[in-house]
């Protein structure tokens, strides 16, 4: 991988992290059209993800800050609740990690034909955000547990994360903007997790002969496009035009399934 390729991966990992089109899905895709090896390039994985919680930390610091110091007390405070319910949200996706994390990583091998099917998938499920009924919930345990089971379906090349877990909540009732917000700061601790196993079980291949420079671009790249993302995501949601990512999603999806089919 040269700096070139890693610029057009960081980029698009920053921006499909944050914005409903499955970073997952536009990177298998990245790497098909580029022909980049996917098993040899974990540690430009790791790092770029790496980049996109570093920009969702930037981001929401406040809050993250006001959790750390409120909510670890473990009181009956709503700080408290609020991690209460981030932890169990993430027990799906822990649950699958564990458990499946082999069969898991055999999806991403460029399979254009399992990509383009769950982007529809994708499109479908945020199409339907744009009938939902406005609602203003708030975030209860039951539907932390709800939105997590989504997260963890989106652990599938080309379901999108955060339209998944954002999806989900609004269809559930919940406000758009603690959807979002509960959506992004949900995925801090399962991807550090991920990639922090990544380090431990020495799948980085980390040798003298690693080119340094592709790593540090796909990082910088990663980190400025999910700052200025996950920003426009939040004020996207807002506006509920989420009905555009599910249009783009949709001839993404195709275009994957063309590809596979054709080429």
């Amino acid at each position: 991988m040269d700096w070139l390729e890693a610029l057009i991966l960081g980029i698009i990992q920053g921006l499909t992290e944050f914005l409903p089109v499955s970073s997952s899905g536009h990177l298998e895709m990245g790497k098909e059209i580029l022909n980049i090896e996917t098993k040899e390039n974990m540690l430009f994985t790791v790092t770029v993800h790496g980049a996109t919680v570093l920009s969702t930390i930037v981001v929401f610091r406040k809050d993250i800050i006001n959790l750390l110091i409120h909510g670890l007390r473990f009181q009956n405070n709503e700080e408290s609740k609020y991690v209460y319910k981030i932890l169990i949200s993430m027990i799906p996706v822990a649950i699958i990690g564990l458990l499946f994390k082999d069969k898991i990583e055999s999806l991403f091998n460029g399979n254009m034909l399992l990509v383009g099917g769950m982007l529809i998938i994708t499109a479908v499920l945020l199409a339907f955000t744009y009938y939902a009924k406005i609602r203003e919930k708030d975030i209860s345990y039951k539907n932390s547990l709800i939105i997590g089971i989504a997260q963890a379906i989106a652990v599938l090349p080309g379901i999108s994360r955060s339209g998944a877990t954002i999806s989900t909540a609004i269809l559930l009732g919940i406000n758009k903007e603690r959807a979002a917000k509960f959506s992004f700061l949900m995925v801090i601790i399962p991807i550090s997790a991920a990639n922090f196993k990544n380090i431990i079980d020495g799948e980085l291949n980390i040798s003298s002969s690693t080119d340094i420079l592709p790593i540090i671009v796909g990082f910088v790249a990663a980190f400025v496009s999910g700052l200025l993302a996950c920003k426009l995501m939040l004020n996207i949601v807002k506006q509920g035009k989420l009905i555009y990512f599910a249009i783009y999603c949709f001839i993404a999806g195709s275009i994957a399934l063309i590809y596979a089919l054709f080429f």
